[in-house]
């Protein structure tokens, strides 16, 4: 996987507890935007980087017809979702 770290527009599911629950979000691309559905979380984990808790989903989804493995990270601090790896 490569490394993009792009800030990304997201639709979520917040519990008052848990962690939030990724179902899709914005890709920008130069001159094209794409919607991509978050089909399944594979794996998630939380961590702290220079202090900032953050929490990192291992994801799959079907993109551009092909299934694609990708890394969100979501900064709880600041609200930002992140598009880290792909």
């Amino acid at each position: 996987m490569k490394v993009v770290a792009k800030e990304i527009e997201m639709i979520a599911w917040f519990k008052k507890v848990d962690m939030p629950i990724p179902i899709k979000f914005k890709l920008i691309n130069s001159e094209e935007k794409q919607i991509i559905k978050v089909d399944k979380i594979i794996h998630t984990n939380q961590e702290k980087l220079a202090g900032n808790k953050m929490y990192i989903y291992r994801c799959q989804s079907v993109i551009s017809g092909n299934e694609k493995l990708y890394e969100l990270k979501y900064e709880v601090d600041r609200c930002k979702w992140y598009l880290f790896k792909i």
